[in-house]
């Protein structure tokens, strides 16, 4: 298989803070194209929660509680959702959450799981869709909006049309 050089692909979703889902696509078509015999690589994700400006979020005081509690989730599909899905989806490609606990400001206690990275994987994820989908959510125990920013480091690879084709046809 021809490789490329790596290169990096950056989205942002706005998971609000009302417990309901959210979702965006990135247009792959630039770098996959099946009847083509290209393919992209997803070789490594970088995940970050922050508010609109990208700076640490905050936890909604609740005033005689010692402590709100405050999630926050993301998935990265090959096909359009309209909830949260299990990992075991054949459509995810990548999943996590961060979940926080304060009083009001800068959350004292703060703990992510990522559960499904392709750096976890030898050979990274392989999609062959011309479109993607970042999905998330956030609950009403932050301070305001959740900002899920992705970043992800690919390369382009030629497949036969048939291992292509395959793989595309697995994938939506």
């Amino acid at each position: 298989m021809a490789r490329s050089d790596s290169f990096f692909i950056r989205a942002t979703l706005n998971c609000d803070n009302n417990n309901a889902y959210q979702q965006t696509g990135i247009d792959l078509g630039a770098y996959v194209d099946a009847l083509g015999k290209s393919v992209l690589r997803i070789h490594n994700i970088a995940v970050t929660f922050s508010d609109s400006t990208g700076r640490s979020l905050e936890v909604t005081s609740t005033g005689s509680a010692p402590y709100t509690g405050a999630a926050a989730q993301f998935q990265l599909l090959t096909q359009s959702q309209a909830d949260i899905v299990l990992p075991s989806d054949r459509s995810i490609i990548s999943t996590g959450r961060v979940i926080a606990q304060g009083n009001g400001g800068i959350a004292g206690y703060v703990s992510d799981h990522f559960d499904n990275l392709p750096q976890m994987w030898e050979n990274g994820y392989l999609v062959a869709v011309d479109q993607i989908f970042l999905g998330g959510a956030a609950s009403t125990g932050f301070d305001g909006n959740v900002y899920c920013s992705i970043v992800m480091e690919c390369t382009v690879e030629t497949m036969t049309q048939a291992a292509a084709m395959a793989l595309a046809l697995s994938q939506q």
